[in-house]
């Protein structure tokens, strides 16, 4: 089956920044596919690229097999997009809101109805715009993307800034279409748990390159055989490691060590026993297997929120 879309070896510079490197990406229908990674690592710059709002500097890049450049009407139409802000008419209501946008692609009140039902908004159907909050705007946003019944679905951060509730409520949309359509969906983030809820196959980039790809269950096949303790002592003490054994990483502001175990069952004992050995009680202990979060930080050398 042909790729909906296929990025090859895609550049991107900004004078003296190089926001993506050498990108490759193959989606395919009904995919859902999260590329993650911290701000300023290239997410943006690399969907703005696949929208046509940019041109590489170098590389190729197909939507349905076809190339941007002849093709722009017909490659607009079936591509639903939401970008990090966006920015309506304050003096429209929803509804209105609605109904302009579905003029775009000549649409009717049926369709703007349909949509209005999908983002939960029929009781702000009348308020104006300016009065939504951040959750229900984006909500909008949402709509307005889905209008055209796109086969190709880009939304760029479309939760950041929401409260948690406004984010499971966007998910919650996303994950019905996943159900009842076979849209293909590029959804860049920096939460990891949107990532793992809403995405087939996950993208994880950083300086503009990509640093690891696959299946949640792909990415962490190998970090599952590992466990993770963190520990904390009743001293603010460094529990410095003469052997080199455990090689603890020590968070002196937290005051909380990390160390790895890939056989848990025997290695927590005899760690418990170093411990003890020197004096050092523990005041707190969690064991737990590896996750994405602790994937990207093994990748860059940081969280994903800095």
């Amino acid at each position: 089956m042909e790729p909906v879309i296929e990025v090859k070896n895609i550049y991107k510079s900004f004078k003296t920044v190089q926001a993506v490197r050498g990108i490759d990406i193959s989606i395919k229908k009904g995919q859902f596919v999260a590329i993650l990674g911290p701000n300023g690592a290239g997410k943006t710059t690399l969907v703005e690229m696949i929208e046509g709002i940019r041109k590489p500097d170098k590389g190729e890049i197909f939507i349905m097999g076809k190339k941007w450049k002849g093709n722009e009407d017909e490659l607009h139409r079936i591509i639903g997009l939401s970008l990090q802000e966006t920015y309506f008419t304050d003096k429209l209501n929803v509804w209105e809101t609605l109904k302009l946008f579905a003029s775009f692609y000549n649409l009717g009140k049926r369709r703007c109805s349909e949509i209005i039902e999908i983002i939960g908004l029929e009781e702000k159907r009348k308020s104006y715009v300016v009065n939504l909050s951040g959750g229900q705007r984006q909500k909008l946003a949402l709509g307005i993307a889905l209008l055209s019944y796109p086969q190709i679905l880009l939304l760029d951060e479309p939760t950041t800034g929401l409260d948690p509730l406004a984010r499971r409520e966007v998910w919650s949309i996303l994950m019905d279409l996943k159900k009842q359509s076979d849209t293909s969906l590029i959804l860049t983030t920096h939460y990891m748990e949107e990532a793992e809820q809403l995405c087939d196959y996950i993208i994880i980039i950083d300086n503009g390159k990509i640093l690891k790809e696959g299946t949640l269950k792909d990415l962490l096949e190998k970090e599952n055989h590992e466990n993770i303790v963190r520990f904390s002592l009743e001293e603010s003490m460094h529990p410095f490691d003469t052997s080199g054994k455990y090689n603890i990483q020590w968070d002196s502001f937290t005051n909380e060590g990390t160390v790895v175990f890939s056989q848990v069952e025997n290695e927590l004992p005899e760690f418990l026993n170093f411990l003890q050995i020197n004096n050092l009680r523990i005041k707190n202990l969690e064991c737990k297997r590896k996750t994405l979060d602790d994937l990207f930080t093994s990748l860059t050398g940081k969280h994903l929120h800095e």
